[in-house]
């Protein structure tokens, strides 16, 4: 792990501002927003609408992802009601982990119990998220990647949406540690409306 203030953004509003713009306007002007600060999220704004939006650190993927201490990564989502009830918690309960100095088994391990445990909620219908910024950074060779929707189901479900196929629009990334499959679907636009320009990273 790097130092933390590489972690931590400069101030509140621009961090609001970044987790705002994973989704249209239209959703994320009634969601609630958390920021991270050195103990770890907390609510700078209160929602009216049940969505929640999110700049998450690098930490939100797999441990064995090559950039899970990458303090560049800043991934503006805005979860549904059902997404931010159910799913998130693991990314919250992760960053705690990760603020107080633990190993990347160590994090596995607490993730596994406290799903055996039935200390973090299941994984609800219908959750799903939007990563719709232009100013995502995701990965060092893909930094504003593409505008797309996400959608959380339980277990390893890519064979029965058909997902990696040819000429199947959605790609699907199991995911052990959260007993989940991801599944992604590109979408032609941002959040503000502007066109996704094809090469743009």
């Amino acid at each position: 792990m790097a130092p933390l203030d590489q972690y931590l953004m400069p101030d509140r509003d621009s961090e609001i501002a970044l987790a705002r713009s994973a989704a249209p306007k239209s959703i994320s002007d009634g969601a609630e927003v958390m920021v991270l600060g050195p103990k770890g999220y907390t609510t700078a704004v209160q929602g009216t609408n049940g969505f929640l939006c999110i700049v998450e650190r690098s930490w939100g993927a797999s441990t064995d992802d090559p950039g899970f201490w990458n303090p560049k990564i800043r991934g503006p989502i805005c979860f549904n009601p059902a997404a931010a009830r159910s799913f998130l918690p693991i990314f919250l309960m992760k960053t705690k982990l990760v603020l107080a100095g633990k190993s990347k088994a160590e994090i596995v391990d607490a993730t596994a119990s406290a799903l055996d445990k039935k200390e973090l909620p299941t994984l609800e219908p219908g959750a799903m998220c939007y990563m719709l910024s232009k100013d995502q950074y995701l990965a060092d060779d893909g930094k504003a990647w593409h505008p797309h929707l996400m959608f959380f189901v339980s277990g390893d479900a890519a064979k029965s949406w058909g997902a990696d196929l040819p000429g199947s629009p959605i790609i699907a990334a199991n995911d052990p540690e959260e007993r989940a499959t991801i599944f992604m679907v590109w979408v032609a636009k941002w959040s503000d409306g502007t066109p996704y320009a094809t090469g743009m990273h």
